[in-house]
Parts: C-alpha cells; structure tokens; sequence
C-alpha cells in the first residue's frame, strides 16, 4: 500500500480504575489500515510489585492469552500468535506489543493485565478497528456542452468510503452530485461520486478526489483537464466573408492588370508599324481616359 495507507493510532487515551487504587494509561482505539502493523501499550501509572504483564485477546465467546511478561522468565508469545504478535517494550510498570500484518480477523479488543502481589491483577483495555481504503480512480470527460465536464470518482475502502471532488480553478464549479455505494463481496465497499464541472475553462485546471474512511489518512488523487483549444471554426466563421471578398477583390485587380499589360503591349507594337489612331479623350466618372483604336 502507499504512503498514505500507513498505521493511524488514535491516541485517545483512557485511564481505568480496578477495585484497587491503581490505574492503567493506554488507548482506547487503536486505528490500524490493513496489512500494516497495530501497536498496544499499557503504562501502570502507580508503581506496585508486579509479578506478570499478561495480554489476552477478547472475542465474544473466549478470552485467549496471547503474550506474556514475567519478572523471572522474560517474554513469552503464545502458541498460535507467534507469527503475528512481537514485544516492543518489555517492562513491568509500561509494556507493549505489536500485531503485524492486521487482518479483519484482528478486530478485537485486547487486555493488558498488571498481575501484583499481593493486590491481584489491574486491568487496561484497547480495542483494534481495522480499515481498508485504496487509491481513488478519477474520470474525466467532456458533456454535449463546451463548458461542461462530467467528473467521476470511485473508492473502494472498508467502512464505506467518502469520497469528495475539488476544482483548483475558481471560477469553476461543480453541481449536479450524484452518489453510489457498492457493497462488495469481500465485505468492502465501492463509492463512486459523480458531478458535473461547469464554467469558463480557458486555461488547464486540476481537478482533486479525496477519499477517506475514519479518522485515518485521507488518499487523493489529483488529475489535470488541458485547456480548451479553440478550433479553425470558432475563429474563422466570423471572418470567413471578409476572406472572400479579398479574394474577389485580388482576383478582379489581376485581371484588370493583366488586361492592361495586354493593352500595352498591343500599343507599342502598333506605335512601331504606325498603325493607330488616337481618339479624342473623353470624361467618364472625373477620369480622362483616351481611347485608342487599334488598326
């Protein structure tokens, strides 16, 4: 798993009173995400003569030993959690233990017992929730709009996940939430979280998935839609009568040119052999022109 999916202890820490007057300091929760390591911890906060540090692990119909501290023989993991339950801290006032690689089938409360002569045994108590949570899957695509975007996130996690869209351009905004949970048949579940992005678009955006389950670290998943490239469509149409008539225009100046150099050279080679007349210039529109006649 990422970085993300790291062990989250919830250090809510609870005090517990047995008939005696000592207490024990240890947390109430222990949030751990699957595959990942849970620590435990019991400090007695009064000093007293104790003999064993006992852990048991408590399901709904027994109570199983699973490690054990002892003033004369050390430490000592029971058969059956011996590959799942190390000490870190050996100590008769403050001990701990870690269960590695935690499974659904971890979540459980466990108990720390302070064995002491000759006042008996003080009790603390931590109970192991177990989450899942993978990485967000994030889908962007265009709607019939131009401004419009339908953006679409899925998570799959235990307990169900939250999932939430975010836009880091302003000017943008989401609307139209829809929401789906999936219940899978490995006891997690799919939440997917549709919703329509909307808005001027004329620069790259990013657009986030945040999904968390808990109190545990959140995952995210951040994707970017390229700007808007305007089309030949979009910037011609307007101009595209303009273009036509300076295509005409050209057209109709060559030709005029073209008809003059005709002209032209046709004069010099009559004005060679000395064959033409010139007719008397007349007025059309204020411009004098004279006509010539070719021989």
């Amino acid at each position: 798993m990422a970085d993300c999916v790291l062990v989250y202890l919830l250090f809510v820490c609870g005090v517990f009173r047995t008939d005696g007057a000592a207490v024990i300091q240890t947390q109430q929760t222990v949030l751990a995400a699957v595959g990942e390591d849970a620590e435990f911890s019991c400090q007695l906060l009064e000093t007293k003569d104790v003999r064993q540090v006992t852990w048991q692990k408590i399901s709904p119909d027994v109570q199983e030993n699973v490690a054990t501290y002892n003033k004369y023989f050390g430490q000592r993991v029971n058969d059956g959690f011996t590959d799942k339950v190390k000490f870190k801290h050996t100590g008769l006032q403050n001990c701990s233990i870690v269960i590695r690689n935690v499974t659904e089938q971890d979540e459980r409360c466990y108990r720390c017992l302070f064995n002491t002569y000759p006042e008996g045994a003080f009790t603390g108590r931590t109970c192991l929730q177990v989450y899942e949570l993978h990485e967000p899957v994030v889908d962007v695509r265009e709607s019939n709009s131009t401004e419009e975007w339908v953006v679409s996130c899925s998570a799959t996690g235990r307990p169900a996940p939250t999932v939430t869209l975010s836009v880091s351009q302003q000017d943008l905004n989401f609307s139209q939430y829809n929401t789906v949970s999936v219940s899978n048949t490995n006891a997690t579940f799919t939440v997917t979280t549709t919703a329509v992005l909307s808005g001027s678009h004329k620069h790259s955006t990013q657009v986030g998935c945040a999904a968390r389950v808990l109190s545990a670290p959140h995952r995210e998943v951040m994707v970017t839609i390229p700007e808007v490239q305007q089309t030949p469509d979009d910037d011609d149409d307007g101009n595209y009568e303009d273009d036509y008539t300076w295509i005409i225009v050209s057209a109709t100046v060559a030709g005029l040119m073209v008809s003059v150099l005709v002209v032209v050279i046709a004069v010099n080679k009559k004005m060679r052999t000395g064959k033409f007349h010139i007719w008397p210039s007349i007025s059309v529109c204020n411009v004098s022109l004279s006509v010539i006649k070719l021989f």
